[in-house]
């Protein structure tokens, strides 16, 4: 789940296992600091989110261009259509503010409850609702989904 939090947040493969790796050494370096006052996943997904964002400012700070082979970019077989799914959401999550994106990955990725994305991410329980709201209406928009814009009546 960890790897699954990187991955949704940095996007970037290479970069999302980085994120990974610094994720799964700083929750073993920190875990005699561990003092029970969350469940354990609450505090490793934030330690995960943490490392995930910190590669992404450390990627900005490097200015290297994206390369277009990245398997978020490749197209893909036709016969594996829940793929195509998969990378239609992780193309529309790349789209998404930063604030949002995490928000939707710990609730979606990691199964987090809005109590526990609140303690993680140190912001209060509204701030993780609204973000919510605004991300999935966003997420709706950019995959074209006719459910959630009701500007967009189509007879296809």
């Amino acid at each position: 789940m960890v790897r699954a939090v990187c991955h949704r947040i940095v996007i970037n493969a290479a970069d999302a296992e980085d994120a990974t790796q610094m994720a799964l050494i700083s929750i073993v370096r920190a875990l005699p600091s561990f003092d029970r006052r969350s469940q354990f996943s609450t505090w490793a997904y934030r330690i995960a989110t943490n490392a995930a964002l910190d590669e992404i400012r450390r990627t900005k700070r490097r200015a290297v261009p994206t390369d277009n082979g990245d398997v978020y970019d490749t197209p893909v077989s036709d016969a594996t259509t829940a793929v195509d799914a998969q990378m239609d959401v992780s193309q529309a999550l790349a789209q998404l503010p930063e604030d949002y994106r995490v928000v939707i990955v710990l609730r979606h990725v990691a199964d987090m409850e809005y109590d526990d994305i609140a303690i993680s991410l140190d912001i209060p329980l509204g701030t993780v609702r609204s973000r919510l709201a605004r991300g999935r209406a966003q997420l709706a928009e950019i995959l074209g989904n006719s459910a959630h814009t009701p500007e967009r009546h189509t007879n296809d």
